[in-house]
């Protein structure tokens, strides 16, 4: 009998995974050993330049970037659909929309938030005003000067708190520029997206080795926001329910922090814990602080020591180092959706600069790509230890049989 299933339908089996090509494209000369310094100051000049220019165009680049990696995380539910044999048109629309209401809910979700917290905040200005004098009078018998203290104290005013979170809300949701940069580019990109099969197997017979990079950052992206999305989503819950028990003031706000600052590796504990620490100070003092620095410290332990690695796998393959300075880099660039968009940004500059061509290949291990390098490491410990057994083993007599050997 005939496998029947739910859907109406057709489906179409799914492509195999293509390897690597071996060699380099065809049009692809080698370079020439001579003028190598050259040739790298001038790419880290143009690197800079590139740089700056997209500093300029923060404003219009950040939302289209943000648009770019939705639409790479919502690639495979149209895939998906147009495998079961639905029309491109309804799979595109389909995926536009849904990723349209995701959008919505969380910035309502947002507002919502925000105006909690700007209503229960005038009840806390005379808290406020006393743990940024106490703070001030704490940093003077330091040695701070005095211009630092001041302004260290004026950062604990609540009009300024409210203007914070408020530019906050507005430079990533609120303003209308980047919302319809945003939603206009989730309508466009979907239903280009339509035709990158296409494009990258026509492309292939030329640029294999690009074709292969960029269907590697893709699947490299779309696994680490993915999981990322889930693990930030269960940590924000998790960080918002311990905060609600510990009566802290504005635990949805600060759950929600919780979640956006589970993309900025690194940084993103500590700009998430700081405002629930000052809350929860003023509400339950120290043994509320050291609670919350507890269920923080063992969230952000399990999640994004043991398990976000162990899902993640080999997907991002940047190193410790590298990661921390992308944060730093791209938040200079391109502000807040820099620091978000850090790890996919850098996976882009890895797609462009090293996997796409085999000769730079070789450096994914100097970047964060260490299977191949574990593995030695654990073949040199191995040798080492039998190194050192075979040397302990020859200082020791053999065992004695009591005949004389004279």
């Amino acid at each position: 009998m005939a496998e029947t299933s739910w859907w109406p339908f057709h489906r179409r089996p799914k492509a195999p995974e293509a390897p690597p090509p071996e060699g380099p494209d065809p049009d692809q000369q080698a370079a020439e050993a001579s003028g190598r310094a050259v040739r790298i100051l001038l790419g880290l000049a143009a690197g800079v330049v590139v740089a700056v220019g997209m500093h300029a165009i923060g404003n219009i680049l950040a939302p289209s970037l943000l648009a770019l990696v939705l639409t790479i995380c919502a690639q495979p539910v149209r895939v998906w659909l147009t495998r079961h044999g639905t029309p491109t048109g309804i799979a595109t629309g389909a995926v536009a929309l849904t990723t349209f209401a995701l959008l919505a809910a969380f910035a309502g979700l947002m507002i919502v938030a925000l105006a909690q917290f700007v209503g229960m905040l005038p009840q806390y200005k005379d808290q406020l005003d006393q743990f940024g004098s106490d703070v001030a009078t704490w940093l003077q018998s330091i040695g701070v000067s005095q211009q630092e203290v001041q302004s260290v104290a004026a950062g604990f005013d609540p009009t300024k708190l409210v203007n914070f979170f408020t530019g906050l809300l507005g430079g990533a949701f609120g303003f209308v520029a980047f919302g319809v940069i945003v939603l206009t580019m989730l309508i466009l990109m979907p239903a280009d997206a339509a035709y990158t099969p296409t494009l990258l197997r026509q492309l292939k017979p030329t640029k294999p080795n690009l074709v292969y990079a960029m269907g590697g950052f893709a699947h490299s992206v779309r696994r680490y926001m993915v999981v990322t999305t889930l693990l930030g989503i269960a940590q924000g819950v998790i960080n918002g329910l311990a905060l609600l028990a510990l009566g802290v003031p504005a635990a949805l706000l600060w759950a929600i922090l919780a979640f956006l600052c589970s993309f900025i590796p690194n940084v993103g504990y500590f700009i998430a814990i700081v405002p629930p620490l000052v809350f929860g100070y003023l509400t339950g003092g120290w043994g509320t602080v050291v609670a919350i620095i507890v269920v923080y410290g063992i969230i952000n332990a399990v999640v994004q020591s043991i398990v976000q690695p162990k899902v993640v796998g080999n997907a991002v393959s940047l190193s410790q180092t590298l990661t921390f300075f992308s944060v730093l880099f791209w938040a200079v660039v391109l502000g807040p959706i820099g620091a978000i968009l850090a790890v996919p940004l850098t996976l882009l500059v890895r797609a462009v600069l090293v996997d796409s061509d085999p000769r730079a290949r070789v450096w994914r291990a100097a970047i964060g790509d260490l299977g191949e390098t574990r593995e030695l490491m654990k073949e040199e410990s191995a040798a080492a230890k039998a190194q050192r057994r075979e040397l302990k083993a020859g200082h020791h007599p053999g065992p004695t049989t009591g005949e004389d050997t004279r």
